[in-house]
């Protein structure tokens, strides 16, 4: 065994919207708290100027890339996430929906609580926590998807999105806004559309500004650059004499290992990272007692990721916040226009036109003619002049319910189906919503070229892997987040969701750890209740 470097109350694995409220609100009642990220830390210049600096960007350690945004390709969906001292929050696009009514009453923790009453509270503090306000201003990416609404005589439910961005004025920084003078200092935004590649201008609301700077005023500790390799109980089986954390660096050549000892722990890796190392704790035999669910009802938003991309040159589609509007076509589903700064278009390489079909047998030949036989098509996305300019992302999602599998492979993690049809980004009504916007802005559809080719989808929302549930025989964690058959070890991230949102998570999943933090008392002769 290595060396006991430190001893904590808590150590939170994850710095994301689960770790970062965690950390604060343990900090508040008196624990001691470490925090281990495996990104990096960032200031506002650290974040890159486009997408195309692929160094500051791209998680991919093996290529020494260690920036915000990761890609993680598997056999049935690919998946988005970030990393970063304030994980996903640094890269997502802002917003904070609260989810359809039917997302209270779906999925595994279904009838186990009222859970719209019993989370009312935590999206109110959630959202005051992270600053939500409404986008002042709209662009033309949504006045583009306002002229979409009317199609379908639903411009009354458009509206502007809840985003967690500071509007203040622009180039003026100006004393804490948001903690009575105990957060930092502020810019308002700029509406560069550069929320997703790192706001350069300290206007996005990300965690390391709000939860996260307030948890250190506080006493807590953040370890970036630190990776969880281990987790196993000290004494009692049940973890109630506390727990060895074994640690590495993630960005370091030498990959010499610490261990510390806590007295609790929250796993806030995010879904990847929660349930990688969950089952890897299982499989070991050092977490024994742990579910047998671990690693299943995994959800993704069922969504639909196409680009449009127009002919002309006379609108701005970069302009604005990340998601600025949103509107439902349908009861099942949102639409939201996505958008990434001016001289952002790394994207371009990933896209093929549109073709809309499940099988593949007739998806791949439709695709090869359109791209050998009209390959203007393709070539005009490609070498447009300004690809985020020239582009209405469109992000479409669905409350309609199905489920993976996470399992352990050699070299990575492996899924398979395990509930409701398979997932796929050829959804119904998503291809009609892509062609009407390019007609509205004279442009062509575009998808993903890994959806297009696999038939699977990619996501920016996954959840699920450690669910709630009635007993071990049905979940990972009971109705307060607590770990069957472990004391003081709760999951705080999206791998708890339990239900199809349909909308982005992040404030479920704030509002959530906020309701989880409620039960766990103040600190008494430092000891872990």
């Amino acid at each position: 065994m290595k060396e006991i470097q430190q001893e904590y109350d808590y150590v939170v694995i994850g710095s994301g919207f689960g770790g970062a409220v965690s950390a604060l609100r343990l900090s508040e009642k008196g624990y001691k708290v470490l925090v281990i990220e495996k990104g990096k830390w960032f200031k506002k210049k650290d974040f890159p100027k486009s997408n195309w600096n692929l160094k500051k960007w791209l998680w991919l350690p093996t290529f020494r890339f260690f920036g915000i945004f990761k890609m993680t390709m598997l056999k049935d969906v690919t998946i988005i996430s970030g990393t970063g001292v304030g994980g996903g929050s640094l890269v997502y696009a802002n917003t904070l929906p609260r989810p359809h009514k039917d997302f209270y009453n779906r999925g595994n923790w279904k009838g186990l609580a009222d859970w719209e009453t019993e989370l009312k509270p935590y999206y109110a503090e959630a959202e005051r926590m992270l600053g939500a306000a409404k986008n002042p201003k709209l662009f033309d990416a949504d006045k583009a998807l306002f002229e979409v609404a009317k199609m379908y005589n639903k411009e009354k439910e458009f509206e502007p999105a809840n985003v967690s961005v500071f509007f203040g004025e622009p180039e003026k920084e100006v004393p804490d806004p948001f903690f009575n003078g105990e957060g930092p200092s502020r810019e308002g935004c700029r509406f560069c559309g550069g929320c997703m590649t790192g706001c350069r201008y300290n206007a996005k609301n990300s965690l390391d500004k709000n939860y996260l700077y307030l948890a250190q005023k506080k006493g807590a500790e953040i370890k970036a650059e630190t990776i969880v390799k281990d987790v196993m109980t000290i004494g009692k089986e049940d973890g109630s004499d506390g727990y060895l954390i074994t640690v590495k660096s993630s960005t370091s050549l030498l990959k010499s290992k610490k261990t510390i000892k806590a007295k609790g722990v929250i796993f806030s890796g995010g879904v990847l990272g929660t349930n990688r190392l969950l089952l890897d704790m299982k499989k070991k035999n050092r977490l024994p007692n742990l579910s047998n669910v671990v690693g299943d009802h995994i959800r993704t938003n069922n969504e639909n990721l196409a680009m449009v991309v127009t002919k002309k040159s006379n609108k701005d589609y970069s302009k604005g916040i990340a998601i600025g509007s949103i509107f439902p076509p349908n009861e099942d589903g949102h639409i939201e226009p996505v958008r990434y700064r001016s001289g952002s278009g790394f994207w371009k390489i990933f896209i093929l036109p549109m073709v809309f079909n499940k099988k593949a047998m007739v998806r791949i030949p439709k695709l090869i003619f359109k791209t050998i036989f009209k390959p203007w098509i393709l070539g005009r996305a490609l070498f447009a002049k300004d690809f985020a300019k020239q582009t209405v992302i469109l992000l479409f999602m669905q409350h309609l319910d199905s489920t993976l599998k996470l399992k352990r492979g050699w070299f990575n993690l492996k899924t398979s189906m395990s509930s409701g049809e398979k997932a796929t980004p050829f959804i119904k009504g998503a291809d009609e919503l892509a062609i009407k916007t390019a007609k509205i802005i004279d442009g062509e559809p575009f998808m993903v070229k890994i959806d297009l080719i696999t038939g699977a989808p990619s996501t920016a929302h996954i959840l699920g892997g450690s669910v709630i549930g009635k007993n071990a025989l049905e979940g990972v964690i009971d109705i307060n987040q607590k770990v069957f058959g472990y004391k003081n070890m709760l999951v705080c991230d999206g791998s708890a969701v339990s239900a199809n949102p349909g909308v982005n998570p992040s404030l479920t999943i704030t509002a959530m750890t906020e309701r989880a933090m409620s039960f766990i008392p103040e600190k008494k002769n430092k000891e872990v209740v």
